[in-house]
């Protein structure tokens, strides 16, 4: 087989979402005749906000992974900011700190880490892949960000090895990410950091990325945009074969799995829901399954009362389990500036769980898009309340409401979109 070089920061055991992204290429990479090498930080070293061991065995037996060494300065960020859990790559929970703690650790993310602060992976990653392209005759190597420090280690190897086809996978913004401003970055800082941006999208042979919205905006920063191409997140049908479904007749189930911070909106979304208890009763469930910030936690649990339950993060599998035990699944796009490229991995799992979505952000966007074209829900704005009443309902009162495309989801299966990439591939 074609070997194919990966370099990518989270692999499991790492959780989370961007670790699915390129787990999932890669078991299907195989079958189309290419062989992952996979390099990556060990996960003793590696500074991981969330561990899935339960992901360790999804990994292909054809897939061969070398890890390295790293060195982040982590010890002293939290030292200096006085946190004890590793932040995520792009920081985002450190733009909602308040007074001078929150300005100290915004200015160190902002002006320290450039342009994160798992940069110092970088040498170990390139000495490895650099002895993996000599020995393997490597002729495409494959970069994904976050942390988008890890496409300064392609940019290097590309220099290197000039032959060499470069595919920049980049699954966020970079400098237009939604918390940029928020860094406190010194002038001469950002002007370093949009450099190195455009050096990557200019230098590689190829960028890729997860949504149209998303894709024009590192279209505006080169001088080949069509060089970038959109292969969004999906869905593995392999992973909801075995999950054995056990209804609860008694009662209507809401269920959202993902993170819930303060930039998240549910003022309607609980309006609604108020409004859905008075008139119908209590025979409804609302479960949230993850994260959730204290000030939305305290807001849901005053509102819905007895019909709501807490649960905390849960494994990938246990997260498709519950996702399929529901009647109705919620999905909430952040309330931010740009959130209209958003698209999270977990939509199209929720599509694949056949259960219809209530979805709520912005209503020109890409995640509205894709519901409308594959007639899996439908997006609200937040502050719609009868429109989400509505669809409750309607949903609640009759099942019929609900006539997924299921052609079209299936273009979002997981082995298409691998097919989809692999066509990038340099024959």
């Amino acid at each position: 087989m074609k070997k194919i070089l990966i370099l990518t920061y989270y692999w499991p055991p790492s959780g989370g979402p961007g670790v699915q992204r390129w787990l999932k290429f890669t078991s299907y990479l195989p079958g189309l005749g290419y062989e992952p090498l996979i390099v990556a930080p060990a996960p003793d070293k590696a500074n991981y906000p969330i561990l899935d061991l339960s992901l360790v065995a999804e990994i292909h037996p054809d897939v061969r992974v070398f890890q390295t060494n790293t060195l982040e300065p982590y010890a002293l960020y939290r030292m200096a900011t006085r946190r004890k859990q590793t932040p995520y790559s792009g920081f985002a929970s450190e733009t909602q700190r308040k007074g001078l703690s929150g300005a100290i650790s915004r200015f160190i993310r902002g002006n320290l880490f450039v342009p994160d602060a798992r940069v110092g992976w970088n040498r170990f990653a390139v000495a490895t892949a650099r002895k993996l392209i000599q020995k393997y005759s490597i002729d495409t190597l494959i970069t994904t960000s976050p942390p988008h420090s890890t496409q300064l280690a392609g940019l290097q190897l590309k220099k290197e090895f000039p032959h060499i086809q470069w595919i920049a996978d980049l699954r966020d913004p970079w400098t237009d990410i939604f918390y940029y401003r928020k860094m406190l970055h010194l002038p001469f800082v950002k002007i370093q950091d949009k450099k190195l941006e455009r050096k990557v999208l200019d230098y590689a042979d190829i960028v890729v990325t997860v949504s149209h919205f998303v894709k024009g905006l590192f279209a505006e920063k080169t001088d080949n945009p069509e060089k970038i191409h959109v292969i969004t997140n999906g869905y593995d049908e392999k992973d909801f074969a075995d999950i054995k479904v056990s209804h609860q007749d008694k009662y209507f189930t809401l269920a959202y799995i993902g993170t819930i911070s303060e930039e998240y909106d549910l003022g309607g979304f609980l309006t609604a829901m108020r409004k859905l208890i008075d008139q119908q009763g209590n025979n409804i469930q609302v479960e949230f399954t993850g994260t959730i910030c204290l000030s939305w936690l305290v807001e849901l649990e005053k509102n819905l009362e007895k019909v709501f339950f807490s649960k905390g993060h849960t494994s990938h599998a246990k997260a498709l389990e519950i996702m399929q035990q529901a009647d109705l699944l919620l999905l909430i796009i952040p309330s931010i500036e740009q959130n209209r490229g958003i698209v999270t991995g977990k939509i199209f799992e929720y599509m694949a769980a056949g259960k219809p979505i209530l979805a709520i952000g912005p209503v020109n966007g890409d995640a509205a898009q894709i519901l409308q074209k594959t007639q899996t829900g439908q997006m609200f704005d937040y502050n719609d309340v009868e429109g989400i009443l509505d669809f409750i309902c309607k949903i609640k009162q009759n099942k019929g409401f609900y006539h997924p495309d299921i052609d079209v989801v299936r273009q979002y299966s997981r082995l298409k979109l691998t097919e989809n990439l692999s066509k990038l591939f340099l024959p």
